[in-house]
Parts: structure tokens; sequence; C-alpha cells
């Protein structure tokens, strides 16, 4: 992390935080933590057509080689709710 970098320079918690654009108690909780700055894995969040995306892809398949334009799987999509 740079703020780790800067601070090996002897750069000032002052000095630091006004380069990263961050307050000085957030520059320092990173130098005290070496964990603070790692985030873990985000669950994925469910989307509005997950329920629906068998029936898209199945639709889309049937339909090939020709394409299905976007308004009417909207309307079939509306139709099963």
């Amino acid at each position: 992390m740079e703020i780790r970098v800067l601070a090996r320079r002897g750069t000032s918690i002052h000095e630091i935080a006004r380069q990263m654009g961050c307050s000085r108690n957030t520059v320092r909780r990173y130098l005290r933590d070496a964990q603070a700055q790692r985030y873990g894995p985000r669950a994925p969040r469910p989307g509005k057509l997950d329920g629906f995306k068998s029936y898209v892809e199945a639709r889309i398949a049937a339909a090939r080689p020709h394409w299905i334009p976007a308004t009417v799987l909207l309307r079939e999509l509306r139709e099963r709710g």
C-alpha cells in the first residue's frame, strides 16, 4: 500500500493524508492495523432477471440462428410476472 511506503520514507502523517486525500485518522488506522486495507470477497448480489434466466436462455436458444428483439423478450417476461 502506498501509505506504508510513504511512512517508511519518513513522510509525516499530515503529509500522507494530504497526498492521499484522506483524514489523518485514516492514515493512522492503516499504519496501525495490517488488515485495515484488505477487503474480503463480496457475495454476488441477486439480479432482477435471476428468476427468469433459464427461460431467457431457452428462448434465445430456440430462436437460433435468428435473434429475438429485447422488446419481445421484455413483453414475454412481463406476461410471466
